[in-house]
């Protein structure tokens, strides 16, 4: 009788052990705490708004104003090339440039004016003549061409465009029209001439998140580790807003808050589906070498 008690008393040990680790594991995996993740399978993102737009002056005095076509794809405003040029000064400090791979941009006007202005390239010596990021006075601007010498790659994507429809300002130009004024921008992704994203009837909010998340998903198929994204207010914050529940509530704040014209985020993403990652990594070295029996003390078993 007992040895039958000590071994029934040495069962429940064992399965209350095994019901403790499980439950400890499940809290660390979903608390508010550290947490781990293979860095091949991460990519840093920089995340930009667009700066100020004559629609965003006009639509703060009057909401209607969203609604006019006067604001058709909206260009910057003077004050949004400010915003330009003091973004330009924080990511060179920052020495962002020869970092970022690749810079993704929502094909509209004032996304690529700021996309240019902020990761474009310095001034062309003599005898250099590599076609422009930007030629002079888009949208009216007065404002000079913009180098493609020693930056990444641009590439337009319209997944990453602002909340569609109803509103004349998120309606975009023929690409035709915007490999003119953009000659360096590549827009070999967009599958039409003429905008056929835009409606009538505005888009949904959870359409917008869905689309946003399609595009993070498009994001890790990338090679690229370190990439920059120009996009919009209202497609940054519906995207960012499905994320940060397993955080601390600060934390989810400062993500998913709106963005500030010309504000720039820099945030992980983890491919934790294996949409887009390999099992190649630069830094990992697989140790021991021939290889061999090399196990630890308490792996012996």
């Amino acid at each position: 009788m007992f040895f039958y008690l000590s071994n029934l008393f040495n069962f429940i040990n064992q399965i209350y052990f095994i019901f403790h680790f499980v439950c400890v594991t499940a809290v660390m995996d979903t608390a508010a705490g550290p947490s781990l993740y293979p860095l091949h399978h991460s990519k840093t993102i920089h995340l930009v708004r667009h700066a100020q737009g004559v629609h965003n002056v006009e639509g703060e005095k009057d909401h209607d104003a969203y609604l006019s076509y006067d604001y058709f794809d909206a260009n910057l405003t003077p004050l949004g090339w400010k915003q330009v040029e003091n973004l330009q000064k924080h990511v060179k400090a920052n020495e962002l440039p020869r970092k970022i791979e690749l810079v993704v941009v929502s094909p509209l006007l004032r996304t690529m004016q700021t996309a240019v202005g902020v990761f474009g390239g310095e001034a062309y010596p003599d005898g250099i003549s590599e076609p422009p990021l930007m030629v002079e006075n888009v949208g009216h601007s007065d404002h000079h061409a913009v180098s493609s010498l020693n930056c990444p790659p641009f590439l337009a994507v319209e997944l990453c465009r602002e909340q569609m429809g109803l509103h004349p300002c998120d309606k975009r130009r023929t690409v035709s029209e915007y490999r003119h004024m953009f000659p360096g921008i590549d827009f070999s992704l967009i599958e039409t001439d003429e905008d056929t994203w835009w409606k009538p009837e505005r888009e949904k909010k959870e359409e917008v998140t869905g689309r946003g998340l399609k595009f993070l998903e498009w994001l890790c198929t990338r090679k690229e580790k370190e990439i920059a994204v120009v996009t919009h207010s209202s497609f940054l914050f519906n995207t960012l807003s499905a994320f940060g529940n397993d955080c601390h509530p600060n934390i989810k704040t400062e993500m998913c808050k709106h963005f500030a014209n010309c504000e720039l985020r820099s945030m992980v993403i983890v491919d934790k589906g294996m949409i887009g990652s390999t099992n190649n990594s630069t830094t990992n070295y697989p140790g021991k070498i021939p290889h061999g029996l090399d196990l630890p003390s308490d792996a012996t078993d």
